[in-house]
């Protein structure tokens, strides 16, 4: 029987002598305001502060350095729409070799414009169809055409070795013994290297997996005991939302995870809008996952040493406006009604000084008056200061006569609306 591919320390050692041509270790940072919030001593590692804004840059460059002269001269693929493609074209600008990345034409703007600036004139970016399948299906087949490298984001040794190295600079920088790790979960890559580097070094040390709870993959295949493929997913948290994850990474998480949290995308947001807030760190989505589980396990880390993976930043300022509904809706500020109004003057003035707050905010209002009819409908939005003042809204929607529908749990005619 073959034995199953576990991380070596002397490969991730290797990988990180590797990385050294390149990188400087990122810093590992005790974050004051959450060690108070959950009183813990809590820090935060920065792959956030990666030259390429994500840990992605350390599997890529291991991969490509340990291609032959042939392989090389062949150049490399990828397919990708986010840091990976960055990490990519940034180990082929520094190597000097062509590269090809495979990116869905809804790829945004700026994203592009990054792989592109990296990776500089050793990069060829080929958008193609709607989904990552899509630009994958195509790279794959370019590679076999070409005879060139595909670089996976996350289901080979090499890579996963890359990624360990983040564990290597943790326990290297940390001056204390390390209780609980937090890890985002996309196609596992970064947690089974980090993962199986500890367990090896540092085995006490209880490694928590984070994934989005709108794309559950790993969650779902550790309780299969199998890899599953799942059939949707909310692809909001883009850097950790995949619908399958690695074989070989499947295969180490088995042995190196010892829980995993499911996070509300809803306060990932709010998460992240939290520490831009308090302490001016920029993330994107799956940056804040690792911090956003802390939440879920603030008895267990109560008095403990604690470490946060900080994935990545490349967020898209576009972004902001979902980003900040999503967090208002979690949280139960923000609400959306269809009120029907009675079509006669002074209807709306009357839902402003009867049914309003003195801190609630309408924030959305759609109305078309119909002569035909006696009551009118309007999509409202209202904001509340808390979540308990709805109580009090609805109530006086109905004691002044005011009909209406809540849209915020009729999931299939919100996301129609909104």
């Amino acid at each position: 029987m073959t034995k199953k591919y576990f991380p070596t320390l002397q490969n991730v050692n290797r990988a990180k002598l590797t990385l050294n041509e390149i990188l400087s270790s990122t810093p590992l940072m005790e974050n004051m305001n959450l060690s108070e919030q959950f009183g813990a001593s809590v820090f935060l590692k920065r792959e956030d502060l990666q030259i390429v804004r994500s840990y992605k840059i350390r599997g890529a460059y291991n991969k490509i350095k340990s291609l032959s002269q042939e392989e090389l001269k062949n150049g490399v693929v990828c397919a990708s729409a986010g840091n990976h493609a960055q990490g990519v074209a940034y180990s082929c600008q520094k190597l000097g070799i062509h590269g090809k990345i495979y990116m869905p034409t809804t790829t945004p703007r700026q994203k592009i414009k990054q792989v592109q600036m990296f990776g500089r004139e050793f990069v060829e970016i080929v958008l193609i169809g709607d989904t990552y399948d899509d630009a994958s299906t195509e790279a794959w087949k370019d590679c076999t055409e070409n005879k060139k490298t595909f670089i996976h984001p996350f289901d080979d040794p090499l890579i996963i070795e890359g990624q360990a190295t983040t564990a290597l600079e943790i326990l290297q920088d940390s001056t204390r013994q390390i209780d609980y790790l937090f890890v985002p979960i996309g196609g596992g890559g970064l947690i089974a290297g980090v993962g199986s580097y500890f367990k090896q070094v540092h085995p006490s040390t209880k490694i928590i997996g984070v994934e989005p709870a709108g794309a559950p993959s790993m969650s779902e295949s550790l309780k299969q005991g199998k890899v599953v493929t799942l059939e949707n997913i909310d692809k909001f948290v883009d850097g950790a939302a995949v619908q399958r994850v690695g074989e070989v990474t499947f295969d180490i998480c088995q042995q190196v995870i010892d829980d995993i949290v499911l996070v509300p995308e809803g306060r990932i947001c709010t998460k992240i809008l939290e520490l831009y807030n308090r302490d001016a760190i920029v993330i994107e989505p799956a940056g804040a996952l690792s911090i956003a589980a802390l939440d879920y396990y603030a008895d267990q880390i109560k008095g403990k040493n604690v470490v946060c993976i900080v994935s990545g930043s490349n967020n898209d300022i576009t972004r902001t406006e979902e980003i900040k509904e999503r967090s208002l809706l979690f949280e139960g500020l923000k609400h959306y009604f269809i009120v029907r109004f009675p079509q006669r003057a002074g209807a709306l003035r009357d839902f402003v000084e009867n049914v309003l707050g003195p801190t609630d905010d309408i924030t959305h209002f759609e109305y078309t008056k119909k002569n035909s009819r006696e009551r009118g409908p309007a999509f409202v939005g209202i904001e509340v200061q808390d979540h308990k003042d709805v109580e009090g809204l609805l109530n006086r929607m109905k004691e002044n006569g005011f009909v209406y529908e809540y849209v915020n749990d009729k999931p299939d005619l919100f996301q129609y609306l909104i």
